[in-house]
């Protein structure tokens, strides 16, 4: 009978990852290995799993494959290390072997009588009695989250769901501090994957995104805000009163004040978590308007004709019309 695909048999595709193959062969191991699995071809489905895996997981066996096939491979399982059927855990990753019977090495497990051999390990599976294997800190989880744009800038706290691989979730609270920015990571110990054989669990890593604002705009822990006035505030000049992160400031636009123009309020803007603060910034624009009235209109024209051309100065202004 010809032999099996490995890719048919951990059920993933020629494209898959290597994480993908492990989790594939993990989900597998606990399925069919003969100390948990008691059908008659549970041994052979599981050696049929670890030679698979043991060509797949290796980037040069798995090329070797990938080119020849089987013809590729040797004989048999045993050119692979496959193990040879015997259903033997010393073929199976310690972190798989942890997921599946770690409790009963822990203490928690039968007592002897009840044909586990409690802390000192396995005595009566197949794998003979081999010690616990050391213990292995649980990997980190990465996710993204979007902060409120207030919340990043003063402080606070957000709500973070973890969903759990076999459908259960976890609400929990993550402290922001203030001033975060976008693209800071938060981390949050012991809520990543959980550790092998009493190992510590890892942790969880979030990625910050800071959601826009309104109106409020941020550069580092600098404030930005702008800020419209007519055509007579930006001649005659001016007092505005703005918002603030909290509170509010009364700023002066001196007479003469250009669009673009930037007025300066130190340490008015964000504080962070340290103690430094930012500035708040007036950026202001002129906005003309759009209705006049027939006298509005009168002034206007007499005045365009008493104020300076402010373009008369510039270098391209004599090369026109001559």
């Amino acid at each position: 009978m010809s032999k099996r695909d490995y890719y048919d048999i951990l059920g993933v595709g020629k494209s898959a990852d290597a994480d993908e193959i492990r989790t594939a062969h993990r989900r597998l191991v606990r399925k069919l290995h003969p100390d948990v699995n008691k059908e008659s071809d549970a041994s052979e489905r599981f050696a049929e799993v670890q030679e698979a895996y043991d060509v797949l997981s290796d980037d040069e066996k798995r090329a070797m494959y990938d080119r020849f096939g089987h013809a590729g491979m040797g004989a048999g399982p045993g050119s692979t290390g496959a193990g040879g059927g015997q259903g033997s855990w010393g073929d199976v990753d310690p972190e798989t072997f942890e997921s599946i019977f770690g409790s009963f090495f822990r203490g928690n497990g039968p007592s002897a009588g009840g044909g586990f051999g409690g802390s000192e390990g396995f005595g009566g599976f197949g794998g003979g009695g081999r010690r616990q294997p050391p213990p292995r800190r649980g990997g980190d989880l990465e996710h993204e989250i979007t902060v409120a744009f207030m919340t990043a800038a003063l402080g606070g706290e957000e709500t973070i769901r973890l969903a759990g691989g076999d459908g259960s979730s976890e609400s929990i609270e993550v402290k922001i501090p203030a001033g975060i920015a976008s693209g800071a990571t938060l981390r949050v110990r012991g809520k990543g994957h959980p550790g092998a054989s009493g190992g510590p669990d890892g942790d969880l890593r979030l990625r910050v995104r800071v959601a826009p604002h309104p109106w409020f705009k941020r550069d580092g822990l600098d404030l930005k805000l702008d800020v419209p006035i007519n055509v007579s505030e930006a001649a005659l000049g001016t007092s505005v009163e703005l918002p603030l992160l909290n509170g509010t400031v009364t700023v002066r636009v001196p007479a003469g004040t250009s669009s673009g123009a930037r007025l300066r309020v130190p340490g008015r803007g964000i504080t962070d978590a340290k103690g430094d603060s930012g500035d708040f910034h007036a950026v202001i624009s002129i906005v003309a308007p759009r209705e006049l009235t027939d006298e509005q209109i009168r002034v206007l024209e007499r005045l365009k004709g008493e104020i300076a051309d402010p373009r008369a100065d510039l270098p391209w202004a004599g090369g026109i019309g001559s």
